[in-house]
């Protein structure tokens, strides 16, 4: 019994030690993640939508308001392929992007039927300064959000490629999307998802902590014309890039954009 006693009471004494150590732990990954979205304003971003120069806020596309930035289109008359993006200022190559998102309301007038709850996480992409004027999407790797319609299945963190290939159980893949293995995620519900992205080697996609779909040898596709401008000495490997959020014509709102980079 002497014993016993003896061996509850070093257990008992350990267990405040092991909650200092955990609640430090906390605190030291929680104050890596940068975040990119200061819920103020759009500082450290700079928008480009089809048919006007980068930097310039077509109708007040993308602005922030109660904490959160929006894409609104209460000042278009119709959508007219207006496809935007809002990208973040600085490159990355080895790190983690958490994106909290939902979608809102109704779609613009004239928005096509297939960007009905529609966004993206690019990544992997060019500069903003180096896209066309008329230029639909960055050359990039989509991660692309989609909202369920109410009642059919439709996968979100799916992958679409728009001047890009990607490497899938050791075959290039050349198709323009490829649909994850996530749920579908009706009504106007906040998700989230991260992705995980290695340089060159991985590229994760992940919803609530859960891989959905992962590829590898991110490559810029020499057919297509704006990635071929984009193609230094012959290489089509893809290693980093910016990071950027769309505007496809349905109302979109996030919360959170943070990053967490990770050892090269």
């Amino acid at each position: 019994m002497k014993l016993n006693a003896i061996s509850l009471f070093a257990l008992l004494a350990t267990l405040p030690l092991v909650d200092r150590v955990a609640d430090a732990d906390d605190v030291q990954a929680k104050g890596k993640w940068i975040q990119l979205f200061n819920g103020k304003d759009l500082e450290g971003w700079t928008v480009k939508i089809k048919g006007h120069e980068a930097g310039v806020n077509f109708a007040n596309t993308f602005r922030v308001e109660d904490g959160v930035m929006k894409v609104d289109y209460s000042k278009y008359d119709k959508f007219d392929r207006t496809f935007g993006h809002i990208f973040y200022k600085e490159s990355f190559s080895h790190y983690i992007i958490r994106v909290e998102h939902r979608f809102v309301g109704e779609q613009v007038a004239g928005g096509p039927s297939w960007a009905l709850r529609n966004s993206g996480i690019m990544v992997h992409g060019q500069t903003p300064e180096s896209m066309r004027k008329d230029q639909d999407f960055p050359v990039s790797i989509e991660v692309q959000l989609l909202g369920g319609n109410g009642t059919d299945k439709r996968t979100t963190a799916n992958l679409c490629t728009p001047g890009t290939n990607v490497v899938m159980d050791g075959k290039l893949v050349t198709r323009h999307c490829t649909s994850s293995k996530s749920k579908t995620y009706h009504a106007d519900q906040w998700v989230t998802v991260e992705v995980e992205v290695r340089g060159n080697k991985v590229i994760d996609h992940r919803i609530d902590g859960k891989s959905v779909l992962k590829y590898s040898e991110p490559q810029l596709d020499q057919r297509d014309a704006d990635a071929k401008k984009l193609i230094k000495d012959g290489k089509l490997q893809l290693d980093r890039g910016t990071i950027s959020l769309q505007s496809e014509s349905h109302p979109v709102e996030f919360r959170k954009v943070e990053l967490l980079k990770l050892a090269e």
